[in-house]
């Protein structure tokens, strides 16, 4: 009699399969799409033919499963007061599953106990680590203005314009997510230890390793993925022609997220590979409200109109403002001197003049017509 898997059964073979399998591994994911996590086990640590996959390749995946010890990693991440969140999890993110093969196994997390309602409403910041003072500031106040909007922020806790948001979030005690290449019990960078200690008490780390696992550079780059499919918008701030956040950029775009970039000084190079994804796919943004508007539900989030200061002469009638603008700058003139500027009659200059003397426009003097003071300090250009 053969007896069912359970869910733990699954969740043991898929965390063995974090440490066997590198993140985003397709052959992985195509045993796993087709047979299960048990049977991709099975067929990892038996002499079980693996179709498609060389020699060396099936023995690197053997090698590792030797040393495969899922209790023991399930055991630490509880230590940490973590947790393995699978496929099949409630609080696993239905937005990796546009990854296909390449989808995570599962994740590694510790911090807030809800992934999934977080990551509904998330955007993503990225850029350079070596972030110029325009960048930080510009990634920081975005970040904070998001958290402060009720948004989640994404970002892989590097230095520069990652930490940069992450800080950013954090002060404004909103919610923040970092994607990290290593382990969660990892602090990486080193000088990041303290920020991501403070993420998991405010936010959460989320890793596809497994506990103790190291990053290298083919991990940054598949962690990459993971925050474009995770978020709904992807927002570069500085970045160079050759850059890991115009990996995360354009693997947004191809999953069909919303990529954004914020301009930056053309004399910098931090500024070119930014400047190159808005002339290709990506949308030009200024601050959160441009974020919210092109990533936001219809109707629920758009950004407000944005509109130039309003003052006392953009509310008078054409007629007023054309005998408002007749007047000298300086000095006063008559009647006659304003009708003419302002191209109409006398009787009608006259009228309008006496409308703007009750609005504190102008004043008389005897026969002649002044600018008020405030009327000359509100800056309205004028046409002579």
């Amino acid at each position: 009699m053969t007896t069912e898997p359970t869910p733990t059964d699954e969740r043991r073979a898929r965390a063995a399969l974090s440490r066997i399998a590198e993140p985003g591994d397709p052959a992985i994911g195509r045993w796993l799409r087709e047979h299960g996590p048990i049977e991709t086990l099975r067929m990892l640590t038996t002499r079980h033919p693996l179709p498609g996959i060389s020699d060396t390749r099936t023995a690197g995946y053997r090698l590792r499963a030797q040393h495969a010890r899922p209790d023991n990693d399930l055991a630490t991440i509880e230590t940490l007061g973590g947790r393995f969140i699978c496929p099949n999890d409630p609080d696993w993110p239905s937005q990796l599953n546009d990854l296909g093969d390449q989808r995570p196994v599962g994740l590694w997390a510790i911090g807030h106990p809800a992934l999934r309602p977080w990551a509904l409403r998330s955007i993503a910041i990225v850029g350079a680590r070596a972030s110029s003072d325009y960048g930080t500031h510009i990634a920081a106040t975005l970040a904070s203005d998001l958290a402060e909007a009720g948004w989640t922020v994404i970002s892989g806790a590097a230095y520069g314009i990652d930490s940069a948001a992450h800080r950013g979030a954090l002060a404004a005690h909103g919610a923040t997510i970092a994607v990290v290449a290593c382990g969660v019990d990892k602090p990486y960078p080193r000088g990041n230890t303290e920020l991501l200690r403070r993420i998991t008490q405010q936010g959460m780390i989320i890793a596809e390793l497994p506990p103790g696992e190291h990053p290298t550079r083919s991990r940054f780059i598949q962690r990459n993925r993971v925050i474009a499919a995770l978020a709904r918008g992807t927002v570069v701030v500085e970045a160079q022609l050759r850059s890991g956040s115009l990996i995360t950029a354009r693997r947004a775009t191809a999953l069909g997220r919303i990529t954004m970039g914020v301009p930056g000084p053309v004399t910098s190079a931090l500024s070119a590979g930014v400047h190159q994804l808005l002339r290709e796919e990506g949308q030009l943004v200024a601050d959160a409200t441009d974020i919210i508007e092109l990533t936001g539900s219809i109707g629920d989030d758009l950004a407000p109109e944005r509109r130039s200061p309003v003052h006392p002469r953009d509310l008078l009638a054409p007629a007023t403002a054309a005998v408002l603008e007749g007047l000298p700058g300086h000095g006063d003139a008559d009647t006659e001197h304003i009708a003419r500027a302002a191209g109409t009659g006398m009787d009608e200059a006259a009228g309008r003049l006496h409308e703007l003397h009750t609005l504190g426009f102008v004043e008389r003097h005897g026969t002649r017509w002044r600018l008020t003071n405030a009327a000359r300090e509100s800056g309205t250009p004028r046409i002579r």
